[in-house]
Formats: structure tokens, C-alpha cells, sequence
């Protein structure tokens, strides 16, 4: 019994270190849609079930990455994992089972906003974790931390 238990979480573990890192082209202006699995939101998604608001730009594009770096940096386990003009990925990992979800911002100037996209690599259903988190950058962002 203690073998398959073992057996078991050494799995979780492995899958939860697989999975692929959003593949985005250099200069797109559009983030990844959502699949059809609810583990993912977006600014940028039509569909209501996928859908959130994307955050307000505050100054330029470099200004508004360089607050979102910081605001990542002060969230528990997370980390910047690639930076480009206008844009910011960052990996948030769980406390227990280790799953990487991936949270993209892209600055669009000219609307004055920054689309905002949270997935997990992994699995179907997050139990609305990437949602939470979404919302919570967003009170985070709106009280200027």
C-alpha cells in the first residue's frame, strides 16, 4: 500500500514538471487562446467563461512590465521566466503537487491596457486557481503595489 502511494505521488510529481511553456512569435500582438478546458483566462477571450478584464496601463510599456516584475516578485511562489517588449511570463508554481501555471501580460498601447492570460500546463480543471489569481493582480495592480 505504502509503495503505491509513493508510486502515486512520485507520478504527480513528474507530470506536474511536464507540460510546455506558451509559445508565443516575437512581436505578436495577441496572446494564446484559451483551449476549451477551464484551467485558463483571458483578457483577450470571447468566451464569458474564459473571459477577464485586462489591467489598466499606467505610463509606458517598459514602465508597466517593470511594475508587473515587481508585483510578480512579491508573489509566493512565482518567478519572471521571459521578458520581450511589451511583454512579461511569469510561472507560479502550487504549494504541494508542484504544477506550473504560466501568467502572460502584454501591453497594448493603444488600447491602455494590458492583456493578462493565466494557464495551467497541465490537466483540465484548476479548481479556479488561475481565475483567483487573475483577480488578485488585479486588486494588487488597482492599490498601486
Amino acid at each position: 500500500m505504502k509503495i503505491t502511494l509513493l508510486a502515486a505521488a512520485a507520478a504527480l510529481l513528474c507530470v506536474a514538471c511536464a507540460g510546455t511553456t506558451p509559445q508565443r512569435q516575437a512581436g505578436s500582438p495577441a496572446l494564446a487562446p484559451c483551449p476549451s478546458s477551464p484551467n485558463c483566462v483571458s483578457s483577450l477571450d470571447p468566451d464569458p467563461s474564459h473571459r477577464v478584464d485586462p489591467l489598466p496601463l499606467r505610463g509606458a510599456a517598459n514602465a508597466g512590465i517593470a511594475d508587473l516584475k515587481r508585483l510578480v516578485a512579491g508573489m509566493p511562489r512565482a518567478r519572471v521566466a521571459a521578458e520581450g517588449s511589451g511583454y512579461l511570463r511569469a510561472e507560479f508554481k502550487s504549494l504541494i503537487f508542484r504544477f506550473v501555471d504560466d501568467v502572460e501580460f502584454l501591453v497594448d498601447e493603444a488600447a491602455g491596457v494590458i492583456h493578462i492570460r493565466s494557464a495551467s500546463r497541465v490537466g483540465s480543471s484548476d479548481l479556479g486557481v488561475n481565475r483567483s489569481r487573475v483577480e488578485q493582480i488585479h486588486r494588487i495592480w488597482a492599490a498601486g503595489r
